[in-house]
């Protein structure tokens, strides 16, 4: 957006500036530091969490109280624009501001987040439960998303001038206005459920702005040195023990005869989760 012409700001928490600067876009920074917030007591918690269900549960109590604490600077940020681009995380709260300030928006998920009967919600990290489970399983984690947000709407809507609604309305009436949203992976890995509602469209993966920039040394020399190796990337994906995730992920590679590189992000998680994972394995 900012190559074809367009004043760009980025919001978010704080520690990102940098990356916003160096990409030439303007920056508002929100009152939340998620490193903090995974080494508190409830970060801690999170990690611990073995199951998609009880990992979702603590996801949603931490981010109900995040929420209450970004509302004003997202209105505050959303006051100077001409269109808003929300991700997933802050949907609900971002469309009820766009709603208040009358502005054009759409959102920008990078999983699948719609329900659809096709396969369960990949934040449950469960596989198939059917079509009917599938689809209520969808349906029953878009609402848990609607809740994170319970405290924060009724407030921001009524400074904002619009009516009370309760959560349930506030998600079917963005499914009956058709909100446009992108999601930001290929088709090839995950196709378009051929159940979802016009204007929810795959868009391809949106690669970074540095892109182009050339491969360090070392990874293109592994690179060349044999057959296209395997990337296994978790994302910000939590595990209570990441060790054993990684040595599982080798040995499941190990076993297929294929290669892999092992490549520790730097990123705001990177203490307590496997951000990306491209393992090495020096055949």
């Amino acid at each position: 957006l900012a190559r074809a012409g367009h004043e760009v700001t980025l919001v978010t928490h704080g520690r990102f500036e940098p990356l916003a600067a160096r990409a030439g876009l303007g920056f508002h920074a929100l009152p939340v530091d998620p490193r903090a917030e995974l080494e508190s007591s409830r970060g801690r918690a999170l990690h611990r969490s073995t199951t998609g269900v009880g990992k979702l549960a603590r996801v949603v109590s931490m981010a109900r109280a995040l929420a209450v604490e970004m509302a004003d600077d997202l209105v505050a940020a959303a006051r100077s624009s001409d269109a808003l681009l929300l991700s997933g995380s802050v949907a609900p709260l971002g469309h009820a501001v766009a709603e208040g300030l009358r502005l054009p928006s759409l959102g920008l998920n990078l999983q699948p987040l719609a329900a659809t009967r096709e396969f369960a919600p990949p934040m449950l990290g469960t596989g198939s439960w059917g079509a009917l489970g599938n689809r209520v399983a969808g349906l029953g984690l878009n609402l848990a998303v609607e809740q994170v947000f319970s405290a924060a709407l009724p407030p921001m809507r009524a400074r904002l001038g619009l009516p009370p609604v309760g959560t349930a309305t506030a998600l079917r009436t963005r499914e009956r206005q058709g909100w446009p949203v992108l999601h930001g992976f290929s088709p090839r890995v995950v196709a378009r459920p051929r159940d979802w509602r016009r204007g929810l469209d795959v868009a391809g993966y949106w690669w970074p702005y540095d892109g182009d920039a050339p491969l360090p040394d070392e990874l293109r020399t592994f690179l060349t040195a044999g057959p296209p190796p395997v990337f296994v990337g978790l994302g910000s994906a939590t595990v209570p023990d990441p060790a054993r995730v990684s040595a599982e992920i080798v040995r499941a590679l190990r076993r297929a005869g294929l290669r892999g590189e092992r490549h520790r992000t730097a990123g705001p998680f990177d203490a307590a989760q496997i951000d990306a994972a491209l393992l090495r394995l020096r055949a």
